[in-house]
C-alpha cells in the first residue's frame, strides 16, 4: 500500500524524523489558508506547492512548483489542482493519460536562506531478498535525477546492509555518514536521522522508505524534503491507522473492487486473461501463456476457498479488459471444489451474455469429474484442457 507524501511525512514524524513541514490543500482557497498559517508556524517566506499523486518524478511533470508570494501561490496551485499530472512513473509514462490531481501540499521552504550551503542526499530502506538482509541505499548526489547517477554513476551509489534481527548499528550509522561526507552538527543530525528513519521503517512494517531529496540545511540540519513510503499489505491487520490512510482513487478501480470480493487481481497489459487459484499455480499458469505466444493480462488468485459467486465475479473482471483476446482457467482442486468453480463459469458466461472471448479451462482435482459435466451439458462454447501443455496449444491456436 503506497502513501501519499504527507502521510508519510506524518508517519516519519510520529518517529522523531525531521521533515519538511506542510499543510495539505484541496482548494486554491484552502491553499492559501495554509501559507498563511504554516508562515505563523515557521516563519517561511516562500513555499512550494506540491502535487500529492502515487508516483515520482512530480517536479518533471509540472507538479511541484516554488512560489515566491501570494498571486504565485495562487497560480500555482489553480494549475496543478486538476490537472492530469504526468510523470515518468504514472501509468504510460510521460506518454499516458497521467493521474488527476485532486490535492496539493503547501509546504515550508527548507532552502532558505543560504541556498548554496544546503546540499541534497538520496537515502532508502527497502529488503533485499537475495541476501535475506535489510538494506540502506544512500548517495551523495540527491535529487530528480538519481536512477541517472545509479546508471551513469554507480560508484556514488552505496549500500548497507542489515542484519533484521540484530537491527541497525551504530558504526552502520556512522559508515554511512562518513561516506556522505558529513561532520560536525550535521554529522551528529544525521545520526539521529537516520537511527529514527530506520526505526520508523521496521516499525510500520514497510518494504520501502525513499528520502529523494534528504537535505542537509545551511544550518546543518538533516531534513526529509520528500518522501515515498509503500506498506506491506500483509502487515496492515497490525496497523489500522495506516490502513485508515489508505487512498482509492489512486489505485486502479479493478483491483479495489476485486479486493472488495476477497480476489487478488493485479491487471497487466497482455492479451489473455487468466484465473487460478494459489499464487504458485498463477506463476506457473502466466507462464504458460508466455511460451505459448501470448501475454498474460492480469494476476487473478480467486482463492482456496472460491465458491460460484466469487468465480462469477472473477469472470466479470477479467472481461472487463478490452485487451483480453482469451481467457484461460486453471484450477486445482485441493480445497475448492471444480464443480463450485464450474457452476461459476457457466453463471458468469449466462449472466453475462454475448461473451464473444474464447475460454479455456483445466480443472483437476476435488469433483472434476462433476466440472466437466457441467461445463459439456451447458452448451457454451468452452474449450476444455487436461494436461498444461494441452491448454497451452488451444491458447495458441485461439490467439493465432
Amino acid at each position: 500500500m503506497n502513501l501519499h507524501e504527507y502521510q508519510g511525512k506524518e508517519l516519519l514524524a510520529s518517529y522523531g524524523v525531521e521533515i519538511q513541514r506542510g499543510k495539505l490543500a484541496y482548494t486554491v482557497e484552502e491553499a492559501v489558508a495554509g501559507f498563511h498559517q504554516l508562515k505563523a508556524e515557521t516563519g517561511t517566506e516562500f513555499c512550494v506547492v506540491k502535487a500529492q499523486i502515487h508516483a515520482g518524478g512530480r517536479g518533471k511533470g509540472g507538479g511541484v512548483k516554488l512560489a515566491k508570494n501570494i498571486d504565485e501561490l495562487k497560480q500555482f496551485a489553480g494549475n496543478i489542482l486538476g490537472m492530469m499530472l504526468k510523470t515518468p512513473q504514472t501509468p504510460g509514462g510521460l506518454e499516458g493519460e497521467g493521474k488527476l490531481v485532486r490535492k496539493v501540499l503547501i509546504a515550508e521552504d527548507t532552502y532558505a536562506p543560504d541556498f548554496s550551503a544546503c546540499k541534497e542526499y538520496y537515502i532508502s530502506i527497502l529488503m533485499d531478498r537475495e541476501k535475506k538482509r535489510n538494506v540502506i541505499v544512500y548517495s551523495t548526489e540527491g535529487g530528480m535525477n538519481i536512477e541517472e547517477v545509479a546508471e551513469q554513476t554507480p560508484h556514488l551509489v552505496h549500500k548497507e546492509y542489515i542484519d533484521p534481527t540484530v537491527g541497525l548499528l551504530d558504526f552502520q550509522k556512522r559508515n554511512i555518514a562518513f561516506n556522505l561526507g558529513l561532520s560536525g552538527n550535521a554529522y551528529k543530525n544525521f545520526l539521529k536521522f537516520i537511527t529514527s528513519l530506520y526505526n520508523a521503517f521496521i516499525g510500520s512494517d514497510a518494504s520501502l522508505f525513499e528520502i529523494n531529496p534528504c537535505l542537509k540545511t545551511g544550518d546543518d540540519k538533516i531534513i526529509a524534503v520528500d518522501c515515498k513510503v509503500t506498506l506491506d499489505d500483509n502487515a496492515l491487520f497490525r496497523h489500522a491507522d495506516l490502513e485508515a490512510m489508505r487512498d482509492t482513487d489512486e489505485e486502479d478501480p479493478t483491483e479495489v473492487e476485486a479486493k472488495s470480493y476477497g480476489l487478488n487481481y493485479v491487471k497487466l497489459d497482455g492479451n489473455v486473461g487468466c484465473m487460478v487459484n494459489g499464487a504458485g499455480l498463477a506463476m506457473a499458469t502466466m507462464d504458460i501463456i508466455k511460451l505459448s505466444g501470448g501475454s498474460p493480462a492480469n494476476f487473478l488468485d480467486v482463492g482456496g476457498t472460491a465458491d460460484a459467486a466469487r468465480v462469477e465475479q472473477a469472470f466479470r473482471l477479467i472481461l472487463r479488459d478490452s485487451n483480453v483476446k482469451a481467457i484461460l482457467i486453471n484450477i486445482f482442486g485441493g480445497i475448492v471444489r471444480c464443480d463450485r468453480v464450474a457452476q461459476g463459469v457457466v453463471d458468469a458466461y449466462k449472466n453475462l451474455g454475448n461473451v464473444h472471448v474464447p475460454i479455456i479451462v483445466r480443472l483437476q482435482g476435488t469433483n472434476a469429474d462433476l466440472a466437466k459435466q457441467l461445463i459439456d451439458n451447458s452448451g457454451l462454447e468452452v474449450h476444455s484442457a487436461i494436461a498444461l501443455q494441452e491448454a497451452a496449444d488451444l491458447i495458441k491456436k485461439v490467439i493465432a
